[in-house]
This record gives C-alpha cells, structure tokens and sequence, in this order.
C-alpha cells in the first residue's frame, strides 16, 4: 500500500509539514479532477499531498530547485551517513566533535565527491545545528560541527509517483496553466526575511511583490509569514490605492547596519478556492 508522507524524504527549508492537516481540510472541498499547479515545489510534499489525497487529480510539480537529485541518491546518502555513524561512535551525541574525527569525516566526504553526489543539505542536518545548512565541503570546513549523525536511514519510496514533475519559472508554468478553469495554484515562494542561500534563485521584495499577480481571479493557496507583513501591506495597499509611489524622484543613501534577531516567526496559509 503506498505511503502518505507529511513531512518531507529530506531534509528542506520551508517545508509544509505543520500545515498538513489543515492542507488536507481544503483539499477534501475541491473537485477529484482538479488540476494543481505547484509553482514553487520546493521539497513536492504539497504536490505529493494533494496527488495522495486526490489520486484523480492532475498534479504539477515544479521542482526547480531540482529535489529530484537528492531523492535519486537517496541510496548513495544512507552508505555515507553508514558511514558517518561508525567514524563518529565515540564522539558523545550533540556534543562538539573534535579535530581528530572532523578530519576523517571530511576525507570520507572528500572520497564521496570523487565517485558522484554529495547531498550536502542532508549531511549539514546530521552534523550542524538543526535547521543550519551548506552546499559543499568547503563551506562545512568553516562549521563546527556536531554529533546528530542521523540513526536511521531515509526512505523516499513513492514519493514522486503520479506527479508531472516540471523545472521552469514559475512565471512561465503559471501562463502554460492561467487558462484552464479548473486550475488552483499552490503558492509557496520563499519567504521575504529568510535566507534563501538552498534556493536555486536570487529573491528580492520586488520578486516577492510580483507573485501576487498570480493570485488575482485565480484559485490558490499561498504561504507566507509575518516577517513579510504581506498581509498587512496588502490591506493597506488596498485602503490607499491612490497613493502611487511616494519615493519617486527621492534620493537614496545607505549604510550597513548590524543588530541581533529573534529568528522565530509564524507561518501563514491563505486560501481561495470559491
């Protein structure tokens, strides 16, 4: 019997796991044969969702920040982590691992670039702390690294199955489906005010602003934050639509500024599918 997942194979930033439940209410009031259009597939766990729930369904995926890879060397990466767990079983767990066993760990993971891919993303969440990330050796070197060598290994089976998996802009995927009437648009861009260092894009405000165009007389469900304040601009905007831009014409200076923050925030799922 194929499996329903809630959270992600892998490890990825901004997966939807927390709103699985509530995902899965909207998904129960639309249309078996629906079409969903995941524009910022990130991870596939709200494409893999909907396509579980709504086996009819036609689901798209759009894996632009290429997931697909490190699901295909999901084997490769339990060999390593093996291997990991056997370099490391002296070091006491989620304490400081020393230089000695930094070193081994490294030529192991040098060993594995020679001969293919390195999951890197993966390997970050067995050796930093939760939810820290790099994309390559070089970058780990500058880490202090920890013992939370992952104990059991990873398992993707039927993950993907039934999606029409696509890689393109979510511009161009949103203007091949904008027409069809029977359309929802799942929207989950990355958050303005969070790092998007494992993200395949540059993202900017602009960028952030420009995605609100894909809702305007469409079915959707987006995600964003409260460090965005987008809802409060978006009801402001909507109180002053006579405004226009009040910064036109004015000069800029600007410095850089260094202060600490609380890097708790909350998620925000809005929905339209009436």
């Amino acid at each position: 019997m194929r499996k329903e997942y809630l959270s992600a194979p892998l490890p990825f930033v901004g997966q939807k796991r927390m709103f699985a439940k509530e995902y899965k209410k909207i998904l129960a009031t639309l249309d078996d044969n629906a079409v969903f259009v995941d524009l910022f597939g990130g991870s596939g766990l709200l494409s893999h969702i909907t396509k579980y729930n709504k086996p009819n369904a036609t689901v798209v995926y759009n894996d632009y920040d290429n997931y697909r890879q490190r699901l295909e060397n999901i084997d490769r990466t339990n060999l390593l982590l093996a291997d990991l767990r056997v370099i490391v079983k002296d070091c006491p767990r989620q304490k400081l691992i020393d230089t000695k066993t930094r070193e081994l760990i490294f030529e192991r993971l040098e060993r594995e670039e020679q001969t293919g891919f390195v999951d890197y993303i993966t390997i970050s969440s067995s050796l930093l702390f939760s939810m820290k990330y790099v994309l390559s050796l070089d970058a780990l070197r500058k880490e202090g690294m920890y013992n939370n060598v992952r104990k059991n290994d990873y398992s993707c089976d039927g993950f993907l199955d039934g999606l029409e998996i696509e890689s393109c802009d979510y511009r161009e995927l949103f203007n091949k489906y904008k027409d069809n009437p029977n359309v929802v648009f799942l929207v989950d861009p990355p958050y303005l005010c969070t790092e998007v260092g494992t993200y395949n894009m540059s993202w900017s405000l602009a960028d952030y602003l420009d995605v609100l165009t894909v809702l305007q007389g469409k079915r959707f469900v987006y995600f964003t934050s409260n460090k965005s304040s987008i809802v409060e601009l978006c009801d402001w905007l909507g109180n002053n639509q006579t405004l226009g831009n009040p910064f036109k014409n004015a000069r800029k200076i600007e410095f850089n500024a260094h202060m600490n923050y609380n890097s708790q925030y909350t998620d925000i799922m809005l929905y339209r599918i009436a």
